[in-house]
């Protein structure tokens, strides 16, 4: 399911994205007290940190945008079919299937959403950040996305750039396949992953050319 940019008012107010302050306060105040409770253990909590420090999150999706930028012949099986081409790179698994890819190309700017929940690809992207989950970032983004990239993200794009949002599920996990950014031209495949962020792939960045 797509939308497009509408020039209609925003349903509702709120600044994001949080701070990274606030991010990590509220985490350990939880992870505190889930370990006081019994709930939990620092052992596990930090069996889970390592799981998506190694095993899921953007840093596997930078190495999926890197080979397509750098593979023709990849860049195609992933748009034809996310799953399968992230699982040639031995990435998947739960929260990963029925992935697809968006490409940005110099017309159109693409970006995802989950109006009823915060379905996500997990493994390429990792755990969802809160402003993800927000409702003002829910509802904002379909309404008028060109202001909330511009205001909340500073992502000013031109005017002539068709914005299209893409509302993924848990039967449709979109993300978005980011432009290659000028003068990375002699960059290695290895070298490109550390330009492509989160943010990128979500479609509320862009991906900086080297300075």
């Amino acid at each position: 399911m797509t939308t497009t940019e509408s020039g209609s008012p925003a349903p509702v107010s709120g600044t994001f994205p949080v701070t990274d302050e606030e991010i990590a306060a509220r985490v350990k105040a939880l992870e505190s007290l889930l370990i006081d409770k019994g709930v939990t253990s620092e052992l596990a909590v930090d069996k889970i940190a390592e799981m998506y420090e190694r095993e899921v999150g953007p840093h596997l999706g930078a190495a999926v945008v890197a080979r397509a930028w750098t593979d023709p012949e990849f860049k195609q099986r992933l748009l034809d079919d996310a799953t399968e081409a992230c699982r040639e790179m031995g990435i998947g698994g739960m929260q990963g299937e029925d992935m697809v890819v968006i490409e940005n190309t110099g017309d159109v700017h693409n970006a995802i959403v989950c109006t009823l929940c915060s379905c996500y690809p997990w493994p390429t992207l990792g755990l969802p950040p809160n402003w993800y989950k927000a409702p003002a970032y829910r509802a904002r983004m379909v309404k008028e996305p060109r202001t909330v990239l511009r205001e909340e993200f500073g992502v000013d794009l031109p005017e002539q750039t068709e914005i299209r949002i893409w509302d993924t599920s848990a039967e449709v996990r979109y993300w978005v396949l980011p432009q290659r950014p000028p003068g990375t031209e002699d960059m290695t495949e290895e070298q490109l992953r550390e330009l492509v962020s989160r943010d990128s792939m979500i479609g509320v960045g862009l991906v900086a050319a080297p300075a």
